[in-house]
């Protein structure tokens, strides 16, 4: 059975998750939008991992016995100023993200609930691996002329097309 402050949090970051991928779902029709379709499909990638993890956690409240609540989710955004703004904005989100599953363990860590931080150890790698993933995009926009213009913007396009979504029943082939 699950400590309320433990369940407490782990419903929090469902939400927190849900708003993440509809976020993420909004972005991609910005690019949509912007006739870029290779990062619109990375970040519908995107959004169909922050429904997974969403998923995932809600799985584990209800298997540890925890009442799962969801909740309404605020509006996000749905108009950005440029490619640039984006990343930065998706960035920003993902190190918040990372602060609240950070701040998830220390309430697990505080309970003694060692399964809990069992099960957000993989959070807290995958965390690590999503800001790796969207500053290497930041990067490579800022080495093609800091707005992302032109050819490299075209290439870097073609190249976020390439991404598919493997979700946990599935392997990378």
């Amino acid at each position: 059975m699950l400590k309320e402050k433990v369940l407490k949090a782990l419903n929090e970051q469902v939400n927190a998750e849900q708003y993440s991928a509809l976020l993420y779902l909004s972005m991609s029709a910005w690019f949509e939008d912007k006739g870029l379709p290779g990062f619109a499909n990375w970040m519908y990638v995107q959004y169909q991992e922050e429904l997974t993890h969403a998923n995932k956690i809600f799985k584990y409240v209800v298997e540890r016995s925890g009442k799962a609540e969801v909740k309404a989710i605020k509006q996000m955004p749905a108009d950005f100023e440029s490619v640039l703004d984006v990343v930065e904005k998706t960035l920003e989100h993902e190190q918040y993200v990372t602060e609240l599953i950070n701040n998830m363990v220390d309430v697990a860590v505080e309970a003694r609930d060692h399964a809990t931080q069992s099960f957000l150890q993989w959070f807290v790698d995958e965390q690590v691996e999503e800001e790796a993933n969207v500053t290497e995009i930041l990067d490579s926009l800022k080495l093609i002329e800091g707005e992302g213009k032109g050819n490299g913007l075209f290439m870097l396009d073609r190249e976020l097309r390439q991404r598919t979504f493997i979700g946990t029943t599935q392997t990378a082939e």
